[in-house]
């Protein structure tokens, strides 16, 4: 995985180190700047997407805490290089991913990258695999996030969803299904004002798409594509209020 990043140190002899051991041992590391001050800093962070941040504590003009304070809304990791040990509170405080001492052993720059890469990694799978479905009332959507964004649905083109225990498969009027990672209680919820029925315990059905209901202690209901669902006795009647 690359790894995004500005180098941000008022030494250049430091820089100079801290970017050739990257180039050598970190490969998956991209350095996209460098600053030497705070105000050039800011400017580097705000212009482009970052991952992490390699930040020297003391700088002229303002420190590194300085800085994030101005950031404000930090969505990058932060490693610290510094060759004081006094600022390791402050930076824990200040969520730092990691603190390295300078002069800079190459192990622990090797190991502090393999961490920060750790919760990238953890970072981008939870992010392709949740699920933050809204229901407009107005267009009637929701939205299911895809590896480079998210796919917007019709809630009419949604036939049923099954419960796959913490998933849910979501099947759609073009005989696709989709897969997603929340819950059928949660799905339900986010459809609550789309005529979408509770039937059963595993089925969340799309009551425009029934074509008929077969009696029984709970009965069925069969779709327009021909599935039949079984209803559980439970959900009899509040399925049947919508054809009251």
């Amino acid at each position: 995985m690359k790894l995004r990043a500005i180098i941000v140190e008022d030494e250049e002899n430091s820089r100079l180190i801290l970017r050739n051991y990257l180039s050598k041992y970190c490969p998956n590391i991209s350095i996209l700047g460098e600053a030497a001050y705070v105000d050039e800093a800011l400017i580097l962070i705000r212009n482009n997407e970052l991952d992490v941040v390699f930040l020297d504590v003391e700088m002229p003009y303002g420190n590194a805490f300085d800085l994030l304070d101005k950031v404000g809304d930090i969505n990058f990791e932060t490693i610290f290089v510094t060759a004081y040990n006094n600022y390791a509170i402050e930076a824990l405080n200040a969520h730092a991913s990691y603190y390295l001492m300078k002069p800079i052993s190459i192990d622990e720059l090797i190991k502090a990258v393999d961490y920060v890469t750790e919760i990238r990694m953890k970072e981008d799978a939870l992010q392709d695999q949740v699920l933050v479905p809204r229901t407009n009332s107005v267009n009637g959507k929701i939205t299911i996030p895809q590896q480079d964004g998210f796919e917007v649905i019709e809630t009419s083109n949604i036939m049923y969803c099954k419960a796959d225990d913490n998933y849910t498969e979501i099947y759609l009027n073009n005989n696709k299904k989709k897969v997603v990672s929340k819950t059928l209680k949660y799905i339900e919820e986010s459809l609550k004002d789309a005529n979408f029925a509770r039937v059963h315990k595993s089925y969340l059905v799309n009551v425009n798409e029934i074509v008929k209901y077969v009696k029984g202690k709970g009965g069925s209901v069969i779709l327009s594509n021909g599935k039949e669902i079984m209803v559980s006795a439970s959900k009899k009647s509040d399925l049947l209020s919508y054809f009251n």
